[in-house]
């Protein structure tokens, strides 16, 4: 792949082109990605029952954790532009591929399987390599800008895709809201293909050996590390007591308090709310201090605010309350994405991505479950108690911990 230098501290990440053409990019394919995740659900609701439809919505979760660490080893060795654009293309196709057919004919769940399986192939892929891109676009002082960026552009897909992939089902059924997801998959593509990489070192570049050894030299890599070898415990403890509750939880909650499906949306979106306002503070700041002590006290802190949402008898209280989840979670994320980029060679983030993406998509999901028939034998109000204990160890270790207490990202 060629690459081409920029100069040191050429400009801050919020004015450079590079930047801002990689978060184009990330933003269409997060709306794709939404709209495309809206559509599969309403063509599984409706073309079979309630457990056939559950069955197509989680197909993809396999091959995603089960090739997840291979992904982050295709980032490294071919580098994390090549594996985005191909799997942003492969997206597109399939999508668009499946949209004609659906105008055409009526393939039934079989066809919307497997599309989903292809889609978790691709996601096994694409999620390390994106985490790997922002080191060879930006300069370092940057990077926690950059996932304050990459913050506010996720909200904003998440909060925009949904109403789209709606309206274009409304308009013109779900093979409308497919072909929208793949144009909006392949608008990545061309900005993508515009971006500068800085290059890595030619030892960073040397790759003698196989896959395999990569990925033993990956992990080996990341258990030496001081920061970010216990920065992915930290991921797995803070997403296990935290995408139960969120997932699963709520919903048992709002029925139970009679705030039906709009309390789920005034509940989600005052989460959205305090998230993307941690991510656009992360943004306008650049940085900020004591990003380890601040990240396990916000940690600490925001698992009191998820314990509180189960003993919160009130809609507007409970909103209150996900907003403050969403703000100090998000910040706790934000900042601990903004420490596994600075911290880590660029050589390694791919694979380094790919664990903290398996740990944070591939083994904390599995906890839906064992949520759903623990608040079924005792209630949420324990449930939530226990997730949020959990998602104190996590700001507790941080804290405990000295090399992750003292973390600190580059001034910029």
């Amino acid at each position: 792949m060629t690459a081409t230098v920029l100069a040191a501290g050429e400009r801050p990440a919020h004015r450079s082109p590079q930047v801002l053409r990689w978060l184009g990019a990330h933003t269409a394919s997060t709306l794709g990605d939404s709209v495309y995740h809206l559509a599969l659900s309403w063509s599984a609701v409706s073309g079979g029952t309630p457990a056939q439809a559950g069955l197509v919505m989680t197909v993809s979760a396999v091959p995603r954790a089960l090739l997840m660490l291979g992904g982050g080893v295709i980032a490294d060795r071919l580098g994390p532009r090549r594996v985005v654009i191909a799997s942003d293309t492969v997206r597109a196709l399939v999508v668009l591929g499946l949209a004609a057919t659906l105008l055409l004919a009526s393939p039934g769940l079989w066809a919307l399987a497997a599309v989903a399986l292809v889609f978790g192939v691709v996601d096994a892929l694409f999620l390390p390599a994106v985490g790997a891109l922002p080191p060879r676009i930006a300069e370092r002082d940057q990077l926690a800008r950059v996932q304050g960026m990459r913050g506010l552009s996720s909200r904003l897909g998440a909060v925009l895709g949904a109403p789209l992939g709606g309206l274009a089902v409304a308009l013109g059924g779900t093979a409308a809201a497919f072909g929208v997801a793949g144009v909006l998959f392949a608008l990545s593509i061309p900005l993508l293909s515009a971006l500068r990489l800085r290059p890595l070192s030619d030892a960073d570049q040397a790759r003698d050996g196989t896959a395999l050894r990569d990925l033993a030299d990956g992990l080996r890599y990341l258990r030496g590390h001081r920061v970010l070898g216990p920065l992915m415990i930290v991921v797995l403890l803070s997403d296990l007591g935290f995408v139960g509750p969120l997932n699963v939880g709520l919903a048992v909650l709002s029925e139970q308090r009679g705030w039906g499906a709009s309390g789920i949306g005034w509940i989600l979106a005052g989460f959205g709310t305090g998230a993307g306002a941690a991510s656009l503070l992360l943004t306008v700041r650049g940085r900020v201090p004591h990003a380890g002590a601040v990240s396990g006290w916000t940690m600490t802190v925001g698992a009191v605010s998820i314990g509180a949402l189960a003993f919160t008898p009130y809609l507007p209280a409970a909103a209150a309350v996900a907003l403050s989840v969403g703000l100090l979670a998000g910040l706790s994320g934000a900042l601990v994405n903004a420490l596994v980029q600075t911290e880590c060679e660029p050589a390694y983030l791919g694979r380094v991505t790919a664990v903290s993406g398996l740990a944070s998509l591939g083994i904390a999901p599995l906890s839906f479950p064992v949520t759903g028939a623990a608040i079924g034998l005792w209630g949420p109000g324990p449930v939530f108690a226990a997730s949020a204990s959990i998602c104190a160890l996590a700001g507790v270790y941080t804290l405990a911990v000295p090399a992750l207490r003292r973390a600190e990202l580059p001034e910029g």
